[in-house]
């Protein structure tokens, strides 16, 4: 019953509560959720995530830029074969925010990850339409169709657990990349 007599009209929670409630607070990636029957399938980007400083050393020794290359060059092969979780916008197409003079497209590991993102977008209470991609074919045909350099951002929301995917030489096809040099020896842009 409302305050003023009348009854309050049932609103409608959206199934990301579901997994945002049930995923264990201490899991850093939330894979595990708590309750869960079933237990989470063991895919390559459910294990350990490279945390942001070991994908961007500190000016250093050349070991240790050689080093944080290998792991994101592992990070980038295990991203390729993995399906992620694409929200769609009210046009069905992928969900993107420009920062930097870059469109990035959203994606997610899992549920967990989507429902923290859309909590952290106050939008948590509304359903979440998405698709599962495999990321190989994100970077090289999504990237491609937007005609803007575009990159991923994998798990936006996500306590520094994040990973971006910029569109640069050796993570997009280079007609999407915005380091490659054009015919006349121009850099594109």
């Amino acid at each position: 019953m409302a305050d003023g007599g009348g009854e309050r009209p049932e609103v409608s929670r959206s199934r990301l509560y579901d997994y945002l409630e049930n995923a264990d607070p201490d899991d850093k990636v939330g894979q595990a959720p708590r309750d869960s029957v079933e237990a989470p399938s063991p895919g390559p980007l459910t294990g350990a995530v490279i945390s942001p400083t070991s994908v961007a050393p500190s000016p250093g020794s050349t070991d240790d830029v050689a080093r944080a290359r290998r792991e994101f060059a592992a990070l980038l092969g295990e991203f390729r074969r993995t399906a992620v979780l694409v929200p769609l916008d009210e046009d069905e197409a992928p969900l993107a925010g420009d920062y930097g003079g870059i469109r990035w497209i959203y994606a997610f590991s899992d549920e967990s990850a989507l429902a923290r993102f859309a909590m952290a977008r106050g939008e948590g209470s509304r359903e979440w339409e998405y698709r599962r991609v495999l990321g190989a074919r994100l970077l090289d045909a999504g990237v491609r169709a937007t005609g803007v350099p575009t990159g991923v951002a994998l798990d936006v929301g996500s306590d520094g657990d994040g990973v971006l995917f910029p569109p640069v030489t050796g993570i997009v096809p280079d007609a999407a990349a915005v380091d490659t040099e054009t015919a006349d020896g121009e850099e594109s842009q």
